[in-house]
C-alpha cells in the first residue's frame, strides 16, 4: 500500500499512474498539502510513502517527522527539485530511505516501489 504526497497535479497524476501500473502495488491515498497528508497517512497506514519535499503549504519534512514515530516500518522515498546535500541529510535523518532528484531520478520510482511491494518467497529463506 503506497501513499502519494505531491502538490503538482500533473506530477501526482504521473506518479499515481506509475504506481497503479506496478503489480502488487496499491495506491491508498493522495495529498498535496501537509495537513491532509498527515491525516491521510495516519488513517490509511500505508507501507510506503512517496513524498514531495516542497509542498504548497510547507515541507514534506513536516509530514515525515509527524508520521515517522508511529510508523517505523514505513518505506519512504522523497522526490524533489531541491536535491541539495543539506536537504538530503535532513530527509535521511528524518527517516527517508531514498532521496531522489525529480529531474534525473524520476524513473527510479517504478523500481523502488516494485522492490517495496515484491512478494517475499518464503521457500527461498534458508533455515
Amino acid at each position: 500500500m503506497v501513499y502519494l504526497v505531491e502538490d503538482s497535479l500533473a506530477i501526482r497524476a504521473r506518479l499515481a499512474a506509475t504506481i497503479r501500473g506496478i503489480e502488487g502495488a496499491e495506491l491508498v491515498g493522495e495529498a498535496g498539502k501537509v495537513g491532509e497528508a498527515i491525516d491521510g497517512i495516519r488513517s490509511t497506514q500505508p507501507g510506503a510513502l512517496i513524498l514531495d519535499l516542497q509542498l504548497e503549504d510547507g515541507s514534506g519534512l513536516e509530514v515525515l517527522r509527524a508520521v515517522r514515530p508511529a510508523s517505523l516500518a514505513l518505506h519512504v522515498a522523497v522526490l524533489t527539485n531541491y536535491a541539495t546535500d543539506q536537504h538530503r541529510r535532513a530527509c535521511i535523518d528524518a527517516g527517508a530511505e531514498y532521496f531522489l532528484d525529480k529531474s534525473s531520478d524520476f524513473p527510479r520510482i517504478r523500481e523502488i516501489v516494485q522492490g517495496w511491494t515484491a512478494p517475499t518467497d518464503s521457500a527461498a529463506v534458508s533455515h
